[in-house]
C-alpha cells in the first residue's frame, strides 16, 4: 500500500500520560471524600474525554448526578492543568520514529479526545521538534472518536484518501474510528489497553515498538 499519511492518537500512543491523569483524578476524588483508584485502573477510564473519565472514576458511575459530574470535571481540568507535565513523556522510540517520518516528508496528524487546549499545549511542549500538519483535540460541538467526522476532515486537509491513511492508536476507540473512516487501523502494544481489545475492535496490525511504523513505508 502507498500510504499517504499517518494519523496518531495522543494519550497512550505518542505520550504516556497515565500517571498525571490518574494523580489528578485521584486528587479530585479525595477532595470529594470518595475512594481513589490505583494508577493502572485508569487505563480503562481514559480514552473518551474528561467527563467520561470522571464518571467512570466516581463511585456512582454513569448514575452520578450531572451537577456533581460538572463540578468534578471543572476541578479535574484545573488540577490537570497544574500537573500534566509532572510525569508525562513520549514513549521510548517515539522521537526516532517521528524523525524518520519527517525526513521522508510523510504527513503526520494527531486526533485526540483530550480537550483541544491540553492537546495543543502538550504537543507544543513535549513534541516540539516535529511538525504535525494537523492537531485536533476535543472541542465543544464537535463529535469525539469513534465518530469518524474529525478523522475524515483531517484526511481532506492532508489531501489524502482515507483508505491510504493509517490511524495508529492504543484503544478500541481508535480502532473503531479507523474502521468508520475507512482508514487502516493500527494498534500499539505499548499503550493503555490490551492487545485483545484492539484486535476485537478491528486492528489490522499490532505494533510492538514505534520503529515498526517505519517498516510499513519501506
Amino acid at each position: 500500500m502507498n500510504w499517504q499519511a499517518v494519523l496518531f492518537d495522543l494519550d497512550g500512543t505518542l505520550l504516556d500520560t497515565l500517571p498525571d491523569l490518574a494523580h489528578s483524578a485521584n486528587e479530585i476524588l479525595s477532595r470529594l471524600g470518595h475512594p481513589v483508584h490505583p494508577v493502572d485502573s485508569y487505563r480503562f477510564f481514559v480514552g473518551d474525554g474528561i467527563e467520561a473519565l470522571i464518571r467512570r472514576a466516581l463511585p456512582e458511575g454513569k448514575s452520578a448526578p450531572d451537577e456533581q459530574v460538572k463540578a468534578a470535571v471543572e476541578a479535574m481540568e484545573e488540577e490537570y492543568g497544574r500537573r500534566w507535565v509532572e510525569h508525562t513523556r513520549p514513549y521510548d522510540g517515539i522521537p526516532e520514529m517521528l524523525t524518520w517520518l519527517a525526513q521522508r516528508r510523510i504527513p503526520k496528524a494527531i486526533i485526540s479526545n483530550k480537550p483541544d487546549l491540553f492537546t495543543q499545549v502538550m504537543v507544543r511542549d513535549l513534541l516540539p521538534g516535529w511538525r504535525f500538519e494537523v492537531i485536533r483535540g476535543a472541542t465543544h460541538g464537535t463529535p469525539k472518536k469513534p465518530d469518524p467526522a474529525v478523522a475524515l476532515q483531517i484526511a481532506r486537509q492532508l489531501g489524502a484518501s482515507p483508505r491510504q491513511v493509517m490511524l495508529v492508536g492504543d484503544s478500541n476507540i481508535d480502532m473503531l474510528t479507523a474502521g468508520a473512516a475507512s482508514m487502516y487501523p493500527v494498534g500499539v502494544r505499548w499503550g493503555f489497553r490490551p492487545v485483545e481489545e484492539l484486535l476485537e475492535s478491528g486492528a489490522r496490525l499490532i505494533l510492538n515498538s514505534p520503529g515498526e511504523i517505519c517498516k510499513l513505508f519501506k
